[in-house]
C-alpha cells in the first residue's frame, strides 16, 4: 500500500498515477469536445476535421508588427522605429540549418503528424508521471504558432495577453480547433515560415531574422549550424539562455539542441561534436529605435511624422486605427525633409546657442509652393536625458504635435498681416501717420468680426525708443518695426480683417483656440509656432497662396500597398499684388531695417525681426522666393524669464532682440540650405512711398530760425526734418515689436 509522506502529501507514485489519471481524462476530454466526430487517432492520423468555420485569415496571414523605416527626401535614412522589433522574411531567406534546429528541438515530429501529435502526447504524459509534475509538454510547432498569432495581437494590453495564455479548457480547444484548419490550409513550410517570423528571440527581438542581426550581425539565411543551434535554444526561454547576459547556460542549450538534431538525424554526430566545440562568438548589433536615433538632429521632425500618423484621419477614422497602423509598422515613410536643409538647419540651431543655455532655439524651413517642410531642428537634442540637455519637447509647434501648448508670442513678425489686410482693402503702401512715440487709444475704437467693441479700456501702445517718431509710411514702418504705426493701420484696416486675413495664412491657435480679437494682435500679442510663421511668410514667397505644411511625401506598407497620405492644400490668401508688395516693403527690413544682420547678400531675400513683452520670446522669419524659415529664441524650461544680461552661446547680451540672435541663426541656416546656383528673384513691382516732409532750406528759406541740416541737431534739441532728432543709433538696433502692446520689449 502506498504510503503517504511526512508533510501528509501524496507519495510520488501516487502522484504520478494522479496525474496520469488527470492527463488522460483531460486528453479524452478535450478530443471529444473538440473534435466529436473524428476521435483521438483520426486526429492525429488525418490532422484535419471537417465541419469547423472558416479560418481567421489573421492564422494565415498573421499582422505582424514590423521596424517602420522613415527616409528623407533623398531616400536617406532618418530613423528606425518599432514597437516590435522584426523584419518578416521568406523560408528561403532562412539558413536550413535554422529550419531544422528549430523543428528537432521544438517539434522532432513535424513533419510526420498533423496538428497534434499523439506519440507527443503520450509521451509527454508518460514523462509527467515519472517525475510527479509538468515536465514535458506536448504542444506541437503548429499550436505553438496559433497561441503566438493570439498573444502578437494582444500587443502590450497586459489584460490581452493574459486572455491569450491563460491555462484553460476553453482556449486549448480554440488552439486546437484553428491549429487544424492551419496545418490544412498552410502547409508545413508556410507553418514553419509563419513561426520563424512571429517567435520571440529575447533582446527584443521578434523573428529570426531581427534575431540574427541582433546576435551576430548578420542576415538570418547566413548562420551557421552552431549559431543557429544557439537560436533555436533561446526559444524555450529567451531570458534563461540569453547568452549576452549568461554564455554558459546559452551553451549548454545549444549542445541540447545540436545533439537533438544529431538523434533526428539532421546532422551527424561528428558534426554536431564539431560544433559543441566552438566557442559561441556573438557579434552583437546595438538595437536602435526610434526618434532618439535620428541623423543630423531630425529627432523632433522624426516625431513629428509620428505624431501626423497618429493624428490625421487620412490614416484612419479613429485613435485605435491609427495606434494600430503605426504598432504594426512595417511601413516605408518618405518624407518632405531635405537632407541639405536639415544639416543647415541643424548646424544653426547650435551655431549661437548651446544646449545648456538658459534659452533654446528653434530652427524650421518651409517650401512656399509646395508646404513641405524641408527641415526642423532644435539647440537641445532629442532625448530624454535631462541631464545631457536633452528634451522631447518639439518647440516648433503646438501640443497636438509634441509641442509647447499654444506655442509662443510672435511680436511683430505679425505686422505683415496687418499690412496685408491693409493692402486687401485698399489702402496705400504710401498711407503715412505722424507718429509719436508712445500713444493711447480706446479698444473701442477696434471692431470684432461680429460687429461689437475690441473692449473699452485705454490701450497704451510704445515704441522701442523714445526716439521713434515722425512720419512713417507702411514701407518705412515696416523696415522700423514702428509699434505707434502699426495700431493706427489696424485700425484703418480693421480689427476683423487684420485676424481673418491672420487665418488665411495659416497663423492659427493650438488645441482650436480662436484667435483673441484683441487690438494688441497686431503687435504680436496671440500666440503662434515656428512652423506656421514659416507657412504664413512662405505665403507671401508664393504670391499669394498659402499651402498647409506637410511633412509626409508617400508611404508604402510592408505588403508593397501604397497608403494615401495628406497632401497640402494650397488657397488663395491675398492677391498676387498685394504679396508682391509686402516682398518688396520687407526686402527694406534686412537691407537697411531692423534684420540687417540676417539679410543675404547674393540673392532676394525678405524677413522681420520680432522681439515680445519683456524680452521672453525673439524672431526673426524671412525667406526666398524658394524657402522660407522661422528662427524662435526663448525660454523653454519651467517659469519663463526675460531674456536679460545672458550668456547663450558663450557671447554675453545685455537684451536679446530678434535681428541680433533670431537674425545671424537664419542667415546660417539660409545659407546652408540654399543652392548658391538657384538665385529666384521677388516678382518686380513699384512701392508707392509717401512725400518726404518739407526742407524748408531747400526752398529758400534764411536767417537764424533756419532748421539745420539732418544731422545737425544738438542735444535737446527739435528738427522737423529729423525722424529720430538729435539721436544717431545704427539701423539694426532700431525697433519696437511688443507682445503685449506696450512696446517695451523691443524688437530687432
Amino acid at each position: 500500500m502506498a504510503k503517504k509522506r511526512s508533510g501528509g502529501g501524496l507519495t510520488g507514485t501516487q502522484q504520478a498515477a494522479k496525474f496520469l489519471g488527470v492527463s488522460v481524462l483531460s486528453g479524452a476530454v478535450l478530443a471529444g469536445i473538440a473534435l466529436p466526430a473524428a476521435g483521438a487517432l483520426g486526429l492525429a492520423a488525418k490532422g484535419t476535421v471537417e465541419g469547423f468555420d472558416e479560418i481567421p485569415s489573421n492564422l494565415k496571414t498573421p499582422p505582424l508588427s514590423q521596424r517602420t523605416t522613415i527616409l528623407d527626401a533623398k531616400g536617406g535614412l532618418i530613423a528606425t522605429v518599432y514597437s516590435r522589433d522584426r523584419k518578416v522574411v521568406p523560408l528561403d531567406k532562412i539558413s536550413p540549418y535554422m529550419q531544422k534546429a528549430i523543428v528537432a528541438i521544438e517539434d522532432g515530429r513535424f513533419y510526420e503528424h498533423g496538428a497534434i501529435d499523439l506519440k507527443g502526447v503520450l509521451r509527454a504524459i508518460n514523462r509527467n508521471a515519472q517525475s510527479g509534475g509538468v515536465a514535458q509538454g506536448a504542444s506541437t510547432l503548429t499550436q505553438q504558432y496559433v497561441k503566438n498569432v493570439f498573444v502578437e495581437e494582444a500587443g502590450d494590453d497586459p489584460e490581452k495577453v493574459a486572455q491569450a495564455t491563460q491555462q484553460t479548457i476553453g482556449r486549448k480547444v480554440r488552439e486546437l480547433k484553428f491549429a487544424i484548419q492551419v496545418e490544412e490550409e498552410l502547409g508545413k513550410k508556410k507553418i514553419l515560415e509563419n513561426y520563424l517570423n512571429i517567435t520571440f528571440f529575447g533582446q527584443q527581438a521578434y523573428g529570426i531574422e531581427a534575431a540574427s542581426q541582433r546576435y551576430f550581425s548578420k542576415p538570418a539565411a547566413d548562420l551557421t549550424l552552431g549559431e543557429a543551434a544557439m537560436m533555436a535554444g533561446l526559444v524555450q526561454s529567451p531570458s534563461r539562455y540569453d547568452p549576452i547576459n549568461d554564455i554558459q547556460e546559452a551553451t549548454k542549450r545549444r549542445n541540447v539542441v545540436l545533439q537533438r538534431m544529431a538523434d533526428v538525424k539532421d546532422i551527424s554526430q561528428a558534426e554536431a561534436d564539431e560544433a559543441k566545440a566552438q566557442p559561441i562568438k556573438l557579434k552583437v548589433k546595438t538595437p536602435k529605435n526610434g526618434c532618439i536615433t535620428a541623423v543630423n538632429g531630425a529627432g523632433f521632425f522624426c516625431d513629428y511624422v509620428r505624431k501626423t500618423i497618429l493624428n490625421d484621419p487620412v490614416f484612419g477614422k479613429t485613435v485605435e486605427e491609427r495606434q494600430k497602423l503605426w504598432n504594426l509598422g512595417g511601413l516605408t515613410v518618405k518624407t518632405t525633409l531635405d537632407p541639405r536643409a536639415q544639416a543647415a538647419a541643424n548646424e544653426a540651431a547650435i551655431a549661437k546657442v548651446d544646449k545648456d543655455d538658459p534659452v533654446a532655439a528653434s530652427v524650421v524651413q518651409v517650401q512656399p509652393k509646395t508646404g513641405r517642410i524641408l527641415s526642423m531642428s532644435q539647440s537641445r537634442p532629442y532625448g530624454l536625458d535631462q541631464k545631457q540637455h536633452q528634451t522631447t519637447l518639439n518647440l516648433a509647434v503646438g501640443s497636438k504635435m509634441g509641442g509647447t501648448t499654444y506655442g509662443f508670442q510672435v511680436g511683430s513678425t505679425f505686422k505683415p498681416i496687418t499690412a496685408a489686410a491693409a493692402l486687401e482693402k485698399g489702402i496705400s503702401p504710401a498711407q503715412s501717420f505722424d507718429t509719436p512715440a508712445q500713444i493711447n487709444v480706446s479698444e473701442s475704437d477696434y471692431t470684432r468680426c461680429d460687429g461689437k467693441p475690441a473692449g473699452y479700456a485705454n490701450w497704451e501702445v510704445n515704441n522701442e525708443l523714445k526716439s521713434e517718431k515722425g512720419m512713417f509710411d507702411m514701407t518705412s514702418a515696416l523696415g522700423k518695426s514702428i509699434n505707434t504705426y502699426f495700431a493706427k493701420l489696424e485700425q484703418m484696416a480693421g480689427l476683423c480683417e487684420t485676424l481673418t486675413m491672420a487665418k488665411k495664412v495659416g497663423y492659427e491657435r493650438e488645441l482650436g483656440k480662436p484667435i483673441e480679437q484683441s487690438p494688441s494682435a497686431t503687435l504680436g500679442s496671440v500666440e503662434s509656432t515656428p512652423l506656421d510663421m514659416a507657412s504664413v511668410y512662405a505665403t507671401f514667397a508664393n504670391r499669394g497662396l498659402y499651402c498647409t505644411p506637410v511633412a509626409i511625401e508617400s508611404i508604402k506598407a510592408a505588403n508593397g500597398d501604397k497608403l494615401n497620405v495628406p497632401k497640402s492644400k494650397c488657397t488663395r490668401a491675398m492677391s498676387d499684388r498685394t504679396a508682391d508688395t509686402i516682398n518688396q516693403m520687407l526686402k527694406g527690413v534686412v537691407e537697411d531695417g531692423t534684420g540687417t544682420r540676417a539679410g543675404l547678400s547674393d540673392r532676394d531675400n525678405a524677413g522681420k525681426t520680432g522681439t515680445t513683452s519683456d524680452r521672453m520670446d525673439a524672431w526673426f522669419v524671412g525667406y526666398t522666393p524658394n524657402l522660407s524659415t522661422a528662427v524662435w529664441v526663448g525660454d523653454d524650461i519651467g517659469d519663463r524669464d526675460g531674456m536679460y544680461n545672458l550668456t547663450i552661446g558663450g557671447v554675453y547680451y545685455d537684451k536679446v532682440c530678434g535681428g541680433c540672435l533670431p537674425g545671424p541663426i537664419w542667415r546660417i541656416a539660409m545659407t546652408g540650405a540654399l543652392d548658391s546656383d538657384e538665385t529666384p528673384s521677388f516678382n518686380p513691382i513699384s512701392v508707392p512711398r509717401a512725400e518726404k516732409p518739407r526742407d524748408p532750406e531747400k526752398e529758400g528759406d534764411a536767417g537764424p530760425n533756419k532748421p539745420r541740416k539732418r544731422g545737425d541737431a544738438k542735444p535737446g534739441d527739435t528738427d522737423p526734418t529729423e525722424p529720430f532728432p538729435g539721436v544717431t543709433l545704427p539701423t539694426d538696433l532700431l525697433g519696437g515689436g511688443d507682445g503685449r502692446g506696450n512696446g517695451r520689449g523691443g524688437n530687432r
